[in-house]
């Protein structure tokens, strides 16, 4: 099974430093690494470049232009930029653990997505994180439970690798609270439902949108927790003017029988043949 990781960021190269640091330290190295670039500047083109070169895996910057906030399109074009069989989303103001792709790899199942979740760190731990390159990525429950006492995070439970079984699958239909800072799914599956909807613009719900469709093509929940937690940087609230419109937009799918979006990855056609054609 060939997996990429596609890490979603804009203009904020320090952040960016430190997720691609982590990543540097898998215990699984057997992936892709793409990060899908909202518009950032030149400096970010830059960490990706200094870190691609000496990469232990395939590492490519996908990249338009800045035109607001447009992370469904950004993903949409690394999804077609790749012709990995698995697709992990994340961000890039999170960052991994060291089992993080393999314990992905080890959860993926046909018919399954699969969501993760967050320990989310302090604004003041944060900036030391970034200031002092601390590599938390690697920390093991000692540190965690200390920084948790410190109230440098918010909860070290999803920290616990409880394993697998049944009761992953406990909640199949569960789409609220999934987001693409974690989030797993097959390519087949995204073609399907023609990825991520790019009428979705500014801040939110088109995560939620995607699982929507998701689920209503068949495709069940997955529960990732205790297993795949990723350690979210602090950063101040994204503007929010969109959302409004953006939960309009997630009420209508709810309440209709659509499945694929309406402006998704079928926009790159040509690059998802080529790629499809790598993969049988």
């Amino acid at each position: 099974m060939k997996l990429a990781v596609i890490v979603t960021t804009y203009n904020r190269p320090d952040a960016l430093a430190a997720v691609l640091d982590g990543y540097a330290t898998q215990s699984d190295r057997d992936f892709e690494l793409l990060v899908a670039d909202d518009g950032s500047t030149a400096e970010t083109r830059s960490v990706v470049e200094r870190f691609a070169a000496g990469a232990p895996f395939p590492v490519r910057h996908v990249w338009h232009e800045d035109d607001g906030f447009r992370a469904a399109a950004i993903r949409n074009k690394a999804v077609a930029a790749t012709d990995a069989d698995y697709i992990v989303f994340t961000d890039g103001d999170c960052v991994p653990g060291p089992r993080f792709v393999a314990r992905h790899r080890s959860l993926a199942e046909r018919g399954w997505f699969v969501g993760g979740n967050r320990v989310l760190l302090a604004e003041a731990f944060t900036r030391r994180v970034l200031g002092e390159r601390l590599p938390v990525g690697q920390w093991g429950a000692a540190q965690w439970f200390a920084a948790w006492l410190r109230r440098d995070v918010n909860r070290v439970m999803p920290l616990l690798d409880l394993g697998d079984g049944p009761w992953r699958k406990r909640a199949p239909m569960r789409w609220d609270g999934l987001k693409t800072c974690n989030l797993a799914v097959w390519r087949r599956d995204l073609v399907e439902v023609n990825g991520l909807d790019e009428a979705y613009t500014g801040w939110g719900m088109e995560d939620s949108d995607l699982v929507v469709r998701l689920q209503r093509a068949g495709i069940r929940h997955k529960n990732g927790r205790f297993a795949v937690p990723v350690f979210h940087l602090w950063h101040r609230e994204n503007d929010r003017s969109k959302l409004p419109e953006n939960l309009a937009r997630l009420r209508e799918v709810i309440t209709s029988d659509r499945v694929r979006s309406r402006l998704g990855l079928d926009q790159y056609a040509s690059a998802l043949a080529t790629h499809s054609g790598a993969n049988s």
